[in-house]
């Protein structure tokens, strides 16, 4: 298994000395002609034999899918893969020195964040005792497949993650492949993997229907925090796609993070729990067990487009905070620039957003609300908070919610663009001031600054509550006429729009002050109306 994923990176890079982008899928990578021209089609043909056709050995999937038993794989074929290899590397050697041509490999995949990967407490050898016992007794391993299981625990042991998560994830999909096919009723599918045949891996399992339309059982069998986890681990573009990654050769298998093999296990642990039999009730209460059953049961997910907004709308929210501690020019030196108060358009705007907030009250949450203010004490990081915790469904999202979901996550991150903008040059802009490097159209367009920040704060915050009122009611959408949807996601456009213009105008190489102030009269008008009309999804939840 490391051999084929290794071996699929590296013929990747060589792909690359001739081609320009290479293939995703290894068949196609053996077959393609840059590859012969370096290594010979009868060398091709000899790899595609052993790892790169379901008519030859495949011997890459049908290990990494878990179809193949400890006892099932012929020494001789994996020493032929390591003689192969090394036979690629002489004839790579050969071509590199006819062309002056020089291999450049590409970066590995590096997990960043692990603190979001941190789902389950760290596992102590107590831990790993119980799991060995849990493995021989639960009907989630198949007997056949019980030394993979042990010689992963034993690679977790001996600090090779790497290891540890190779053996385990195919485990996992064998068992759930057994799951799957007795809740969905199909046991001819759980050794699947012929040439004329589909295979039955994760992509099918984790999926909402069978291929021939019924719904898939597999999903209320597991219950829905399992499923966020296999989803969150394995497939959302954003999460660590560890089986993909690992599989692909994209991991460098040195460095693979304890942290990572400690989530696979302890995740498997609690598969392992739910398959024993009542008598073995004991080992879910089990002092070291109890508290995974207990992570698992309330796992939400953390990689799906749905959590990604929560997380950039916090995090937008908190940099906003910081503007009331920026330093800024002393009242004094204010009053001696004339002809440039902004100060009743900057009430204008103020006044406008406490309008609307005052209209959206209503469907917020009350204990988050006081009406003495409506910016200082509703627009908060408090609220936001309360919203962000609120379970939203993420499993099979529809098209329409992920339509959504794109447009928000935009206006987000521009949104968070402009509040780190305003950060910096405000910064910048005193210190010029203090130091009396500022000529007189710098020192206006710093006033001018000053003045849209007043009303700039409160906008950014009613369209961070917006997004989040939006985001907690977003399956709704789905209840929308056509007409009314798209009259939805062109006001959703509007405030994209609005929100790329910010950027701009408040960047340091423009600097038009000014014009936000215009832009942001013309959207509160469309947030208004918008809200009149009763087309927000937080107004159809009522």
């Amino acid at each position: 298994m490391k051999i084929t994923s290794c071996l699929e990176r590296a013929l990747g890079d060589v792909y690359l000395l001739i081609g320009k982008d290479c293939p995703f899928l290894l068949r196609d990578l053996l077959a393609s002609d840059q590859l012969a021209i370096v290594f010979g089609q009868a060398v091709m043909n000899v790899l595609r034999v052993f790892i790169g056709s379901p008519y030859g050995l495949n011997l890459r999937n049908v290990l990494w899918h878990g179809f193949a038993s400890p006892q099932e794989i012929p020494v001789k074929y994996c020493a032929m893969l390591l003689f192969l290899t090394a036979g690629l590397g002489q004839l790579l050697q050969m071509y590199l020195l006819q062309t002056k041509s020089i291999l450049v490999h590409r970066p590995y995949v590096t997990f960043v964040s692990l603190e979001e990967l941190d789902v389950f407490p760290d596992l102590n050898d107590e831990a790993l005792s119980v799991a060995e016992e849990l493995v021989k007794l639960s009907s989630f391993v198949l007997k056949t497949m019980l030394p993979f299981w042990m010689a992963a625990l034993t690679a977790f042991k001996q600090s090779r993650y790497a290891d540890c998560v190779i053996l385990l994830l195919p485990q996992l999909e064998v068992g759930l492949r057994l799951l799957f096919t007795t809740t969905n009723k199909c046991p001819n599918r759980l050794l699947t993997a012929e040439p004329s045949a589909l295979y039955t891996t994760f992509d099918e399992m984790l999926a909402k229907h069978l291929d021939n339309e019924e719904v898939n059982q597999l999903p209320a069998a597991l219950e829905e925090p399992a499923m966020e986890f296999l989803w969150d681990f394995l497939n959302h573009q954003e999460g660590p796609r560890i089986r993909d990654r690992l599989s692909h050769g994209e991991i460098n298998l040195e460095a693979f993070p304890r942290e990572v093999a400690n989530q696979i296990i302890a995740f498997a642990i609690t598969l392992l729990c739910r398959f024993l039999d009542e008598d073995m009730f004991a080992f879910k209460e089990h002092m070291v067990i109890n508290p995974l059953m207990n992570c698992a049961s309330c796992y939400r997910s953390r990689f799906h487009p749905i959590s990604r907004l929560k997380k950039q709308v916090l995090e937008c929210m908190k940099s906003i905070h910081v503007w009331p501690e920026l330093p800024t020019m002393p009242e004094k030196h204010i009053q001696t620039i004339k002809g440039l108060d902004g100060e009743a358009e900057a009430s204008t705007l103020i006044l406008m957003i406490s309008e609307i907030v005052s209209q959206l009250q209503q469907y917020m949450p009350q204990n988050c609300c006081s009406s003495d203010d409506p910016i200082d004490s509703i627009l908060t990081e408090r609220l936001l908070i309360e919203l962000c915790d609120r379970h939203v469904c993420t499993l099979y999202s529809p098209r329409p919610v992920l339509e959504i979901l794109v447009v928000l996550r935009k206006i987000s991150t521009q949104c968070h663009q402009v509040t780190e903008q305003v950060i910096a040059s405000t910064d910048l802009r005193y210190k010029q001031w203090m130091n009396k490097t500022l000529r007189s159209r710098q020192r206006n367009n710093y006033l001018r600054m000053l003045n849209s920040i007043k009303f700039l704060s409160p906008m950014l915050r009613l369209i961070l509550v917006l997004i989040t009122l939006e985001l907690v009611n977003i399956h709704l959408v789905c209840k929308k006429n056509p007409f009314d949807y798209q009259q939805y996601l062109k006001f959703l456009k509007s405030v994209l729009q609005y929100s790329e213009n910010l950027v701009t105008y408040t960047s340091p190489e423009k600097n038009k002050w000014d014009e936000t102030v215009e832009l942001t009269n013309k959207t509160l008008i469309k947030i208004k109306k918008i809200s009149d009309r009763k087309l927000l999804l937080m107004q159809l939840a009522t």
